[in-house]
């Protein structure tokens, strides 16, 4: 592979054709009324480099929520909050169950897997700073855009959609994670969980967010940033992280909505958006 830096136009649009080809594989995901809606045929690139070169492709105007994208940044910021701490509350092992695995959690006596998984993002979310849910989805949303430059934003409609049908297996891992006292507050840890899936940007603040573990920056703890690189290459993709880290070799992590976010240590990191995109 060449370096992002070496890139030209030419290798963006070929890239951008080869996705596009795959995605057609996939499918849209159905269980989220506003998901389902959205046009199968959007698809957005965009790669930022160390040396603040650019290169975006396609429909970049639109928004989309990060859904599980959030995950890698949820646990970025609870790092620079508790430092290692953090790994009291959730481990750091792959899985090679499904993403909401009750079965994995009880197998792991509600000690969550790693923080990619559903029960580990939820478990994490109990531990934010802020009086409510709300409180808390907002201070991480300011700290992301704050410390990234994007803007992202809560998109009051799919969280809505997302509230409405669909929350039984996210439930159910609250239950038995407050069975096992993993969570102080269950009903604030599953609200908070929600609203900051629904956290909403374009391809382009998906860039950002994956600059902020491409290469040191001041403002963030370079042993935390390589920490997260690493369960996002071994977990990122749930039960094809090891397929995706053996073929391609890059930390990632992938959302029901269509985004993916790829980074490439040292150089950059590469965003995409494609809502007509196979469920990992």
């Amino acid at each position: 592979m060449k370096g992002l830096n070496t890139l030209t136009p030419a290798d963006i649009k070929n890239w951008a054709h080869d996705a596009q080809a795959n995605a057609s594989q996939g499918r849209v995901i159905r269980r989220i009324r506003l998901l389902a809606d959205a046009n199968p045929q959007w698809f957005a690139v965009e790669i930022r480099c160390e040396t603040g070169q650019s290169w975006s492709l396609g429909d970049t105007t639109c928004s989309f929520p990060l859904m599980s994208v959030i995950k890698p940044f949820l646990l970025l910021y609870l790092l620079e909050k508790f430092g290692m701490q953090v790994f009291e509350w959730v481990g750091i092992e792959p899985s090679d169950a499904p993403f909401n695995s009750l079965e994995q959690l009880i197998a792991d006596r509600g000690y969550p897997r790693n923080p990619m998984i559903n029960s580990g993002a939820i478990a994490l979310t109990d531990k934010l700073p802020g009086q409510n849910a709300t409180d808390r989805c907002h201070q991480l949303c300011d700290w992301l855009n704050q410390t990234a430059g994007c803007q992202l934003k809560l998109d009051e409609a799919m969280l809505a959609s997302v509230r409405s049908i669909g929350r039984e297996p996210n439930q159910v891992l609250v239950r038995y994670l407050a069975q096992q006292s993993r969570l102080r507050d269950p009903d604030v840890a599953l609200d908070t969980y929600e609203q900051i899936c629904c956290l909403s940007g374009q391809v382009a603040d998906l860039a950002r967010l994956g600059e902020l573990l491409a290469f040191d920056r001041d403002l963030i703890n370079p042993h935390h940033r390589r920490t997260v690189n690493a369960i996002m290459l071994t977990c990122g993709l749930y039960e094809a992280s090891a397929a995706f880290a053996v073929r391609i070799g890059l930390p990632m992590k992938s959302g029901i909505s269509g985004g993916l976010v790829a980074v490439v240590p040292g150089e950059g990191a590469i965003a995409c958006y494609r809502t007509h995109l196979r469920s990992l």
